[in-house]
């Protein structure tokens, strides 16, 4: 006798299991949404920016963005309890609307694939620094030495591959597990270790002499240095930073119970980031500032000032070995992020189990890194779309990043806050986000019309720039 939708979805519910708890999930969420972004370019853009006043800017546009669209993510993820791509298409048909708004998902899964290519061998760079700083290798040297170890890394593509053979291998063995002895096992161990780690490293800031000078530049307002760019780059990074328009929030709602609070959840989510990017830079800046250098010193920043600066200081290795164990766990959670979402797709469509489509999705994601491990070498000289003069010079490593931040997350994004805000039935959505009427209320009217506003932008800013 066949079964019920209702009954079907019961039992595919259970099959894949739930997180075990609000907290498993806002853990889980968290690592994701804390990254390389997070410990490494907001301290720089804050401090390319002026300080307090992006901050402020800033924290207005996670407002405005960054919430309501993980809300609308989270929402697709546990009404469909599929993959993302068959969520979107669910929550579609329910709707009434076309299954084709599940590009939104597609546009996200492809994203998160291509992402996690570079993003793991940007993770390796980190996981070698570990190295690099344990043994001393940074103590009491120059600039040139310190930046002839970045630049002898990125010339050896069999560095580069052994470190970004590492880095997946990590993220495959925790993605294989599933949910509960995987994912949840992993964000219990590894988040609160990297909140232990940046409180450590902000310890240590205080010590620099230099750590109010730190906090009156992050938090006092100076907004004669704050341009237009820094206004449109602080909503680009509050959209992004919350790992929006990659279907992880799709993902990793997929598994929420029915019990939770999707939008308080949420609100805790950017909470709990925007607090350790808060504090990554009060952990950099002391430390930038007792040594002289440039706070908006740009990405090099972690890789060649940040070292050169941990040589000069007392107790200089032993800081700098716990600041790239930070910066690898916190590469760790968000990759993991960014592989659940593909994984999720292969095993509903391939029958090889939750281990054999790890390994199948993490083989392709490490062939498709080494075409960026090349193009840092090998292949710097080959620039695909040299054509067109808008991408003259640019690597595959470049391009690949270009598209996947400033075409394909905002476009999922957009295309998410407009299908939600517009198309799925409000009596559905005050049901499943349990907010009060006027948060409810607030929450439609960004997500109908601030929240598409300001990605389109995003989207046309960073096209253009």
């Amino acid at each position: 006798m066949p079964q019920s939708p209702t009954t079907a979805g019961q039992n595919h519910t259970a099959a894949r299991g739930l997180w075990s708890s609000r907290l498993a999930f806002i853990l889980a969420a968290t690592g994701s949404a804390v990254g390389l972004g997070n410990v490494w370019k907001f301290p720089y853009i804050t401090g390319e920016n002026g300080g307090g006043a992006f901050v402020l800017v800033y924290l207005a546009c996670i407002a405005i963005i960054g919430i309501p669209i993980m809300m609308a993510e989270v929402y697709i993820g546990r009404a469909g309890r599929h993959n993302p791509i068959a969520s979107m298409r669910l929550v579609a048909e329910r709707n009434g609307c076309s299954s084709g708004w599940r590009v939104s998902a597609v546009i996200g899964v492809i994203a998160a694939f291509v992402i996690l290519s570079f993003y793991s061998v940007i993770g390796g760079w980190a996981a070698s620094y570990i190295g690099h700083s344990a043994m001393g290798d940074f103590t009491g040297q120059d600039a040139e030495v310190v930046g002839s170890i970045f630049g002898n890394l990125l010339a050896s593509p069999e560095k580069l591959l052994l470190w970004h053979s590492v880095f997946m291998l990590l993220v495959v063995i925790v993605v294989a597990q599933g949910l509960k002895s995987g994912l949840e096992r992993a964000v219990n161990i590894l988040m609160p270790a990297l909140f232990v780690l940046l409180l450590m490293a902000v310890g240590y800031a205080t010590t620099t002499g230099h750590f109010g000078e730190a906090a009156s530049f992050l938090f006092s307002p100076n907004f004669s240095a704050l341009t237009m760019d820094g206004v449109l780059i602080a909503l680009g990074h509050a959209f992004f930073t919350l790992s929006l328009g990659m279907a992880i929030m799709m993902a990793y709602g997929s598994y929420l119970g029915n019990d939770v609070s999707i939008g308080r959840t949420a609100v805790v989510v950017s909470l709990m980031d925007t607090m350790v990017a808060l504090l990554a830079g009060l952990a950099i800046f002391p430390v930038v500032f007792a040594n002289g250098l440039e706070a908006g010193a740009g990405p090099g920043l972690i890789f060649q000032t940040l070292p050169l600066a941990f040589g000069q200081m007392p107790l200089g290795a032993l800081f700098g070995t716990l600041f790239f164990v930070l910066l690898v766990f916190a590469a760790w959670t968000s990759a993991i992020s960014l592989l659940e979402p593909v994984v999720e797709w292969v095993e509903e469509k391939v029958l090889i189990g939750r281990g054999g489509s790890t390994l199948l999705v993490g083989l392709a994601c490490w062939l498709l890194g080494i075409a960026s491990i090349l193009s840092l070498n090998v292949w710097s000289d080959v620039t695909p779309l040299a054509m067109f003069e808008r991408f003259e010079g640019k690597t595959i490593f470049d391009l690949l990043d270009y598209f996947t931040a400033n075409v394909m997350l905002p476009l999922s994004g957009l295309l998410t806050a407009i299908f939600v805000g517009w198309f799925v039935a409000k009596e559905s959505l005050a049901k499943d986000v349990s907010l009060s009427p006027v948060m409810f209320s607030v929450w439609t009217n960004l997500l109908r019309y601030v929240t598409p506003f300001a990605v389109l932008v995003v989207f046309i800013y960073n096209l253009m720039s």
